[in-house]
């Protein structure tokens, strides 16, 4: 089926240059826990161009995701508007061209997106037709994947994309449609497909020999970056472009690039000097240089420093590095090592047998090793082969990994040398002048995100400590009561939130229930959490009643000459009676489950928010607790889910509730939590506790 799926993809795929006019495109598809965006197949694009973006994150800013979250088009009219809108894409694409991206959707599940690509000179806005075209794909291509995913052979991403490539296309007769006088064809990989025997002759190489093969890895003098940027520049922006080069010892050539959707026709003519035939004239041989840097790796590059000022945490960088760093460089994994009590640890690593980097885990910076050596020396050390690295280090276990070639690169932040990033590669690997520098640079990049992630990380389990210790540690065992609670923190920010939650003992047959959220997520907003469980704490051993307790409390934060607002509900539950008295203080209704199956909204008379006005008085509802009956507490996070009416996420929590509210007080607690507890990104703490009547 997966085979079957593929190809049905790459069916449709093949039919966008007839119905849409565009010429490159792919398809992306959710991974199995829904994190990540996979690249399925592309259309034309050459591999190269979207290796960065192989495996995108939910969060990343690029136009796939945002299409997968809004369940819309999204449009990107020119190359204008990417700088605008995507950044990090116009930095790592810095072409003119056109973007669609469309959600994949069938029967209301989403299963990925799908770009197409236009040239420059398309409209900056989408006509009524393609919009048509766009949905007429989309439809066809959810409708294929999710047909897989019914089977129980869903299509997943292999190891690299697969080409949904036009068969029918002919190379040499492409590039006489192209241009009439055209001496070769190139396709959008860069590589020779068809080679006249004139333009073998000026470039001084047999026809065999320029098969297949890109000019700038077979001819030494095409190797300036600059030629293969053309090249780039060409297949995305779908506009013709020309340069002229000097091949040597003294004959310039001009160049002419005309693409379209399935590659290039390049024209060859021999100009006397390097003024005629094209622009960016080169006043030196290329030759003449001892070095040179490939542009993907620049792209690349580029394309992580955006991405790495994005990188939260430690494991992000480690990504971000692995995704960026290893292809742009031909490299085969990553590893982190950072300096800790006087031993090496790995934070992090991408690429290796699982179980072989680990090992070398605590090594100390006494010992003879690559690694050390580069966490206790800020100069890089480079070995192209495996006889240079065992020369210096002949009996160490760290150089069994596997490799062939490596570079150790000290990681130096502020003065101060925190570790290294050793980048592998499975095969030797010479690395020239400009490489070094450039792999040596990334060093303090990677150093310097790597020091605010670890920060990061210090601070949120310095924060989630506070929370924890004044959230209570397990809730007391009520006889005629089941309890079960939950909270989950926010993940937009490191600071702790307001949200608590307490069950209190008051009497033998008397219990209050509390449920409270206090504005910001801050210290501060912690910090009168804590005052305010503590006081409703002791307003509750005093006996009151529910609105006298919210009255006591609300008083005491006008005492406190603080300027946060919090809101609060208090159930007082009378055990032998089976029955509560409620009182709100501006907290989101509770919901009730009753023993015949009916899950409905508390409504109570909700009074003022705490610390608006010192006088507020909180009226009080009693509720029916029969065996069986659920109480459902909440915090605001529960519901206000970004983009989402209020009314209807309470009614869909409603529902959930009628659905679950038979199964034991966990399975529900799961439930109702739902996706807020499996999103990665929550903008606000959720609070949630359970309370069910059961014989005592």
């Amino acid at each position: 089926m997966t085979e079957r799926g593929l190809e049905a993809v790459a069916q449709i795929l093949r039919a966008v240059p007839d119905r849409l006019d565009a010429q490159l495109g792919g398809v992306y598809l959710l991974s199995d826990d829904g994190q990540l965006l996979q690249l399925v197949m592309t259309l034309g694009a050459a591999r190269q161009f979207t290796r960065p973006w192989r495996h995108v994150g939910m969060t990343a800013p690029i136009p796939v995701v945002d299409a997968v979250h809004s369940g819309r088009v999204v449009w990107v009219g020119g190359a204008e508007e990417m700088a605008r809108r995507y950044p990090r894409v116009a930095v790592a694409m810095p072409y003119a061209f056109c973007l669609a991206a469309v959600p994949l959707v069938a029967k209301q599940v989403t299963y990925g997106s799908v770009f197409v690509i236009w040239p420059a000179g398309h409209s900056p806005e989408l006509s009524s037709g393609e919009r048509a075209g766009l949905d007429a794909l989309a439809r066809g291509l959810a409708e294929v994947v999710a047909e897989a995913a019914g089977a129980g052979r869903p299509i997943r991403a292999g190891a690299r994309p697969a080409v949904a490539e036009n068969r029918s296309v002919d190379p040499l007769g492409s590039m006489v449609a192209r241009l009439p006088e055209g001496v070769c064809a190139m396709d959008l990989d860069g590589r020779l497909a068809a080679v006249t025997p004139a333009a073998a002759e000026l470039l001084g190489e047999p026809v065999e020999q320029l098969l297949g093969r890109r000019p700038w890895a077979v001819l030494p003098w095409l190797r300036d970056p600059v030629y293969e940027y053309h090249h780039r520049s060409a297949v995305i922006s779908g506009q013709s472009t020309s340069f002229v080069a000097l091949r040597p010892p003294d004959r310039w050539l001009s160049f002419q690039l005309f693409p379209d959707g399935s590659g290039l026709t390049v024209r060859i003519v021999a100009v006397s000097d390097g003024r005629h035939g094209g622009a960016d004239r080169r006043t030196e041989a290329p030759t003449a240089r001892a070095v040179h840097t490939r542009p993907g790796a620049l792209y690349h590059l580029l394309h992580l420093a955006g991405a790495l000022t994005e990188a939260i945490s430690v494991q992000d960088v480690v990504g971000m590095v692995s995704e960026q760093i290893v292809p742009a460089f031909g490299g085969q994994a990553v590893a982190v090592l950072l300096a800790e009590g006087g031993r090496l640890r790995i934070v992090g690593h991408r690429g290796y047998p699982a179980g072989l980097v680990d090992q070398f885990d605590g090594t100390p910076l006494t010992e003879s090793t690559p690694g050390v050596q580069a966490s206790t020396s800020p100069v890089p050390a480079f070995f192209e082969n495996r006889t240079e690295l065992e020369r210096l280090y002949p009996d160490r276990h760290e150089t069994q990994d596997g490799m062939a070639a490596w570079a150790y690169l000290p990681l130096v932040t502020s003065r101060r040398l925190i570790g290294t990033c050793v980048l592998a590669f499975a095969e030797p690997h010479r690395f020239d002048v400009e490489e070094r520098a450039v792999l040596t640079s990334l060093g303090g990049l990677i150093a310097q995100a790597l020091d605010r992630a670890r920060l990061y990380d210090t601070k949120l389990v310095l924060a989630h400590g506070l929370q924890e210790s004044l959230l209570p540690r397990g809730l007391p065992a009520v006889p005629g009561l089941e309890v079960c609670a939950r909270y989950l923190p926010a993940t937009a920010d490191m600071d702790v939130g307001g949200d608590f939650y307490d069950l209190i003992r008051v009497g033998p047959d008397s219990v209050a229930v509390v449920i409270g959220d206090v504005q910001g997520h801050n210290v501060n907003a912690a910090a009168l959490m804590g005052q305010i469980r503590t006081a409703v704490r002791a307003f509750a051993a005093a006996d009151a009643d529910p609105g006298t307790v919210l009255s006591r409390t609300n008083r005491l934060l006008a005492d406190l000459d603080t300027t946060l607002l919090a809101s609060g509900a208090y159930l007082l539950v009378d055990l032998a009676r089976r029955e509560a008295r409620l009182a709100n203080a501006g907290h989101p209704v509770p919901l009730l489950y009753r023993p015949d199956g009916r899950a409905e909204a508390v409504e109570p008379q909700i009074g003022m928010v705490l610390n608006v006005d010192p006088a507020a008085e909180y009226p009080q509802v009693r509720i029916g607790l029969p065996i069986g009956t659920i109480l459902v507490l909440y915090t605001d996070g529960l519901v206000d889910t970004p983009g989402m009416d209020p009314d209807r996420a309470l009614a869909d929590l409603t529902a959930t509730l009628a659905r679950h509210g038979g199964e034991p007080l966990e399975k529900l607690a799961d439930a109702l939590i739902g996706r807020a507890g499996q999103a990665e990104q929550r903008t606000d703490d959720i609070a949630l506790l359970l309370v069910r009547s059961v014989p005592r």
